[in-house]
């Protein structure tokens, strides 16, 4: 069936009808995957749903100008880009335009300026997750899309260059890695400059994660520019350690203290600071644009007291300890917590071990400035509700996530906030995720 492609929506497919010949479906929502907008294409309806239906790309009979030849040679099978079929400027164009949309439908809210900011295309991840097989083989990859079937990769043209050169070790080290049948997982940490990487390894939760000890000394041995090498036994499902998904690390829970192999924690620099960043500690992924992130929210920000929630290593902390008296930082995970306590071990930061809402529900004071960064939930009803009646003059939001963060705005705004300024960050190229960064006053 031929389908014309109207727009791209947040998820990554393309967003056509099914055409008026008669078809009782006719005019139905279609979702075609690696297509763009204004295309004209051949797709096989694969599902039916009430109000939707989702449909292969078979061919493309009529590709838009912006149409480009994918550098890598899993795009289409790998489950982790969803863009590179598409020029990089008409990715930035269209993911500003699916932002706008979102929120216009979501929180009733029209933005109609929303500054964009980019870094190079490729190449950026700082931090790669990735899928383990150790039989009938070993295989080392991404999800396919669309299924839990294992894509063999060699290479990730997303990756930093240090990244690369951990995974083709891996690989060479496949002979070794077989006799650990408990591997599930990977995930490789690169710090600012691309010298230094921590390795987690992720194992069956029943397995001692000092039994791959062996293992994680090899891995050290083939690469020096490994500092150190976690294993966690890790009880979460694979529904919850996709590739792709932001907060992986930042829900991952310790079994215990993990076997550590080396050093427990990487020095990453961002602007003028440095930030410890240890095994199972959240921090952005994108190794040329975390400063441009920290001016975007920090910058013009200065009063007597400002609080920040989910405030991760302490990467919106830091900079604000410069024009604040005081700072109180809210982190709940554990790995997290430490290393925002050690970075931020000076007076007038205050670092509390707890989740955002049980600290707002029983918070006093006031604060002049405030920065959420939550995962991709977003805050909640609840703890939008319990962070309005603050009455903070101004909140940064932070946002991988335009869907939680459009219903989060209808709160906000219905508590009096309006959007000063609106930013999205494309932490997340060649994907459809983005980071939007808007500053809301009362």
């Amino acid at each position: 069936m031929q389908f014309t492609i109207e727009k791209l929506i947040y998820g990554g497919d393309g967003l056509a009808r099914i055409p008026a010949t008669g078809d009782e479906r006719r005019g139905k929502t279609v979702f075609v995957p690696y297509v763009l907008p204004g295309e004209v294409v051949e797709a096989t309806v694969v599902e039916e749903r009430k109000g939707y239906t989702r449909a292969s790309l078979v061919e493309v009979l009529s590709p838009s100008t912006a149409r480009v030849v994918p550098p890598c040679p899993h795009f289409g099978v790998c489950g982790g880009c969803q863009y590179q079929h598409s020029d990089y400027a008409a990715q930035l164009e269209d993911k500003r335009q699916i932002l706008q949309e979102t929120i216009l439908r979501g929180a009733k809210l029209a933005i109609p300026h929303i500054e964009t900011h980019s870094g190079e295309p490729y190449a950026f991840r700082n931090r790669t997750r990735m899928k383990i097989a150790v039989e009938p083989e070993f295989a080392l990859g991404y999800y396919r899309h669309g299924s839990h079937e294992l894509e063999p990769v060699r290479r990730c043209p997303i990756s930093s260059p240090l990244i690369n050169q951990a995974v083709a070790a891996l690989w060479e080290l496949a002979p070794e890695a077989a006799a650990y049948p408990s591997l599930r997982e990977v995930q490789f940490f690169a710090n600012h400059d691309d010298s230094q990487m921590l390795v987690e390894l992720f194992i069956h939760h029943a397995t001692t994660p000092v039994l791959l000890a062996k293992f994680a000394k090899l891995l050290r041995e083939r690469m020096p520019q490994i500092a150190g090498v976690a294993v966690f036994a890790s009880g979460a499902t694979d529904g919850d350690l996709e590739d792709g998904n932001i907060e992986a690390s930042r829900r991952l829970t310790r079994a215990g203290v993990p076997h550590v192999e080396g050093a427990p924690s990487l020095i990453y620099t961002v602007g003028s600071h440095n930030y410890r960043v240890s095994a199972g500690s959240f921090f952005q992924t994108n190794r040329f644009l975390a400063a441009k992130l920290v001016e975007l929210v920090t910058r013009n920000r200065s009063g007597r007291a400002a609080l920040d929630l989910f405030a991760g290593v302490g990467l919106f902390t830091l900079p604000m300890s410069r024009n604040f008296e005081r700072i109180t930082s809210i982190e709940i995970a554990q790995n997290s917590f430490d290393d925002l306590a050690a970075n931020a071990a000076v007076p007038h930061i205050q670092a509390v071990h707890s989740t955002t809402e049980d600290y707002l529900n029983a918070a006093r004071g006031r604060w002049d400035f405030a920065i959420v960064d939550p995962p991709r939930a977003g805050l909640g009803e609840r703890v939008a509700k319990s962070l309005a009646g603050l009455s903070i003059p101004r909140i940064a939001y932070v946002s991988c996530d335009p869907a939680t963060l459009s219903r989060d705005l209808v709160t906000l705004l219905a508590a009096g906030y309006h959007v000063e300024e609106a930013h999205l960050v494309d932490l997340f190229p060649q994907t459809y995720h983005m980071e939007t960064v808007l500053h809301l006053a009362r």
